[in-house]
């Protein structure tokens, strides 16, 4: 049986998979909050509870929010520490693979099915070249897939950490309140649920908001996509607006990065929630805004991956690698 494992600073999801080719079949698979336990390790205790103990585990794989090093992840947007070790010991299996989650939604690719993917642009794509994928989420993660050896291999990054590259007069002022507030700006503090609260405190200039009034700052993200998509706040719809076209430049930032001419794949809990203003033509506007390279991001095919368990199928793909 393989484990799979999507941990997020807000969620984690664990999975257990039998082998499939290409793709690892689903058993059964529970989410738990992620910040009512003290590490992975609990979760997983709980997950045998919920699923029964017992189950012999030939290999696990997981993804999580943060930088891998030496085989342990701290997590970015929660005090965890993951260590590979300390799964081996927990599930007596010595294949254990430690993921960013965006190189574990990456090994999802490859096997996801039409209904699982939304077409933004079709483009013109190349079956052996490089692809990308970006997903806002909690934060802002990143992933490449470089085509090797006739495969496409994933390849972490810490992308969302780079610097936010403003293209407008209201981006530039924007980014100058990232600073003032954070000490830099980075696209993760544009890109992301956080994120679009910061714009949402950009676009109202510390005027009361009706949408997100008495809501805690973790329930204010959909609270101003709801009033953004419905219309009923002007400045709602503006933080909106300025949040996908950053996000279409991002994403062709990450395309033009990677060569990414197999495709540019959009992840994460936000992208479908939001996905009639990813289709008004913002998005792909700021995203073949690439002069002199737009030709090339313009050949990239673009879909948003709709599939809320990609995550989770990723990693179970990786873990088939390993058994």
């Amino acid at each position: 049986m393989l484990l799979a494992g999507d941990v997020g600073g807000t969620k984690t999801l664990l999975g257990l998979f039998e082998r499939g080719e290409p793709r690892p079949r689903h058993v059964a698979s529970r989410v738990y909050p992620t910040q009512e336990f003290d590490s992975f390790t609990a979760i997983l205790d709980a997950f045998a509870h919920d699923v029964g103990a017992g189950i012999a585990i030939d290999a696990v794989a997981a993804g999580v929010a943060g930088p891998i090093v030496d085989r342990r992840a701290r997590l970015t947007n929660i005090a965890w520490d993951v260590s590979a070790a300390e799964i081996a010991r927990r599930l007596d299996t010595p294949r254990i693979a430690l993921l960013n989650d965006l190189e574990a939604m990456a090994y999802s690719v490859g096997v996801l099915d039409g209904g699982e993917l939304v077409v933004l642009h079709r483009g013109e794509r190349r079956p052996n070249g490089n692809a990308a994928v970006i997903a806002a989420g909690t934060g802002l993660g990143q992933a490449y897939l470089h085509f090797i050896n006739g495969r496409l291999l994933p390849v972490a990054s810490e992308g969302g950490h780079a610097d936010f590259a403003a293209r407008t007069d209201r981006e530039f002022e924007l980014a100058r309140m990232l600073r003032e507030l954070y000490g830099r700006a980075e696209v993760e503090q544009v890109l992301s649920g956080p994120g679009l609260v910061n714009l949402h405190r950009f676009t109202h200039s510390d005027r009361a908001c009706e949408a997100v009034s008495g809501l805690a700052p973790a329930d204010q993200p959909p609270a101003i996509a709801e009033a953004a998509l419905s219309r009923s706040c002007a400045n709602c719809a503006e933080a909106l607006e300025m949040f996908v076209e950053a996000y279409g430049a991002e994403a062709g930032n990450l395309g033009l990065r990677g060569v990414a001419t197999a495709g540019v794949f959009i992840g994460g809990g936000i992208a479908p929630k939001i996905l009639p203003a990813l289709q008004d033509g913002r998005f792909m506007a700021a995203y073949l805004a690439k002069a002199p390279m737009m030709d090339l991001v313009a050949a990239m095919p673009v879909h948003v991956i709709v599939n809320p368990s990609a995550g989770l199928l990723g990693a179970a793909v990786a873990a088939q690698t390993l058994a």
